[in-house]
């Protein structure tokens, strides 16, 4: 039998040569379904993407133009199958000419313009921008959000190919059923005209637009041995406006507006800050009852927060492997936000010993949640059980409450010895290792 590696060449030749490949030629992860019980995205109907999908929606893409006619606007829900082959960024005309921000930009935009405008000493802390320059702004990011945002729709499986990148785009998963994404490396949706907004927090701050990937209204969603990073535009490396980073990456993965039945298994999460919002308000409403996502076997490696912050959802957190040895950018891990119910379970947290571990847990207006069997050290020395929550109600008033009030029944098979995480996870986890 052919290994995975070689099916997948023989697709990469094939794509070289223009063609879409025959049935025989697509490699098995292609048409791989979730499998059963593994996570909430195994619930109800599971999740198969585009696993029926016929010959005629078999697609090898390997330019930004060829991604948009495989997916089809993502309003097409027959089944389908794109290949990605190759780096395709996202940030290109129809001739795969690279675009820069000021292509996008309005004529009537400009960021000196617009820093002195809305400087607080100017505008003041009060109200958002407004105005002509702010409205110059929202019609330059539409330009950009044209060319950046790529729906995915229903039943539709999206697979890199070995080495496959997808840079610049925010892949936007939204008011859609059944969706697998795998084997990618995902990098850099970086967000040309970044928003200030001087009520945000104490002091304000800017606020970005795209994710890396972007699930909302989105249901039966399977997101698998990826790779998801800022890749080499850092938001350490922008400058500063307003005494605050000009921050232009929002998050890694969103799972936001009644999203629902998610699992997210075998990813590497690195060098991000705004990794992971599952519920975007804390309005009771439509996220009631929904928001129930499996995050498992993923590396977290030096991201500064979101990992996850939860509203609302049954989280199920476990064998996850945390390494967090840049305590510069680090802010926290486990967002206990309203009526949220986050379970974790034997995960790994490998740290810097200038990260206190009463900062893994905060508070964002949630009551409780569950911890199991979570292992930590500094650095190489000794392995040691920890409970993260207990850290965080030994410094902090009022105590969250130890008991999430579920316990989580759709896994494949029992949970991975938190102590063999480390290697498990370091092993298998993020894009060609499947």
């Amino acid at each position: 039998m052919r290994s995975l590696i070689s099916v997948l060449s023989a697709v990469v030749v094939l794509a070289a040569a223009g063609a879409v490949p025959a049935a025989a030629a697509v490699p098995p992860a292609a048409r791989q379904v979730l499998p059963a019980n593994d996570g909430w995205a195994a619930a109800t109907s599971g999740t198969t993407g585009g696993a029926a999908a016929d010959d005629a929606h078999v697609f090898v893409v390997r330019t930004r133009a060829e991604l948009v006619a495989a997916l089809a606007g993502g309003t097409d829900p027959t089944p389908r199958i794109v290949l990605i082959a190759g780096t395709i960024r996202a940030g290109t005309d129809d001739a795969g000419t690279a675009l820069t921000c000021d292509d996008y930009a309005d004529p009537a935009y400009d960021l000196n313009s617009y820093l002195a405008a809305y400087d607080p000493a100017v505008w003041g802390t009060a109200t958002r921008p407004s105005g002509p320059l702010e409205e110059a702004r929202v019609r330059s990011a539409r330009n950009q959000a044209a060319r950046i945002q790529l729906r995915v729709g229903a039943n539709t499986t999206v697979l890199g190919l070995p080495n496959a990148r997808l840079v610049g785009a925010n892949l936007l998963i939204q008011n859609v059923d059944n969706v697998i994404v795998r084997n990618l490396r995902l990098e850099d949706a970086a967000d040309c005209f970044p928003l200030w907004d001087p009520t945000d927090g104490a002091a304000g701050n800017w606020n970005s637009a795209y994710d890396l990937v972007t699930l909302t209204g989105a249901t039966h969603v399977w997101v698998d041995h990826n790779t998801l990073s800022d890749g080499n535009n850092a938001d350490a490396a922008q400058p500063r406006y307003f005494g605050h980073p000009y921050q232009v990456h929002d998050g890694a993965l969103d799972i936001i507006r009644a999203s629902d039945h998610v699992t997210v298994s075998w990813n590497v999460f690195q060098e991000h800050d705004k990794t992971m919002l599952i519920g975007s308000t804390n309005t009771v409403g439509a996220d009631v009852g929904k928001l129930r996502v499996t995050i498992h076997h993923n590396t977290f490696a030096n991201v500064g927060q979101r990992v996850p912050r939860v509203r609302f959802g049954q989280v199920d957190v476990y064998n996850n492997y945390y390494y967090l040895t840049d305590e510069d950018d680090y802010s926290y891990s486990w967002g206990v936000g309203v009526y949220s119910a986050i379970h974790a379970e034997n995960n790994f947290l490998l740290r810097s010993a200038d990260i206190a571990l009463d900062e893994f847990v905060y508070d964002w207006g949630g009551t409780a949640m569950t911890e199991i069997g979570t292992l930590t050290r500094v650095g190489t020395g000794p392995i040691r059980p920890v409970n993260l929550l207990a850290e965080y109600n030994a410094t902090h008033e009022p105590d969250l409450g130890t008991d999430a009030g579920w316990t989580p029944a759709l896994r494949a098979g029992p949970p991975t010895p938190a102590d063999r995480v480390p290697a498990v996870v370091t092993s298998w986890a993020g894009a060609g290792r499947i």
